[in-house]
């Protein structure tokens, strides 16, 4: 206890943690994909244009961010490629609500701070791109 505790190399703790911030993220984003997914009709018209996309195609990445790219964010799988697109719509959504990092887009901020946490310290130890790493060398 006492190590991890006060240890600053316990990569066991370190591994740990990264698995619970992947899933834990992963978990709380595809209940937003799967949501938009199953109103995607009613939602493409209303849609945020993002850069001039269309509504459709915006909420369609929207989509392959929060629900493709989360599961494989849950997997530990490309974990560094599935991050970007979760960043970028992290950025959006703060975009979309003024910047208001303190207020009604404080979730998007929550959001934002962990997915550049996880591109950032990698998948660890305990998803698959460590298997496959593992395979490959």
């Amino acid at each position: 206890m006492k190590q991890l505790l006060f240890s600053t190399k316990n990569t066991k703790s370190l591994d740990l943690g990264l698995l619970v911030l992947r899933v834990g993220f992963a978990m709380l984003m595809i209940p937003h994909g799967w949501a938009k997914f199953l109103k995607f009709e009613d939602l493409q018209t209303k849609f945020m244009d993002f850069m001039g996309l269309g509504p459709t195609i915006s909420l369609g990445l929207v989509i392959f961010s929060e629900l493709i790219c989360s599961v494989l964010l849950a997997f530990g799988l490309l974990t560094r490629w599935a991050i970007i697109p979760l960043v970028v719509t992290a950025i959006v959504i703060l975009s979309a609500h003024n910047w208001d990092v303190f207020g009604e887009s404080e979730l998007g901020t929550a959001y934002l701070i962990g997915y550049v946490a996880i591109l950032f310290l990698g998948p660890g130890k305990y998803s698959l791109d460590a298997i496959l790493s593992k395979n490959i060398n």
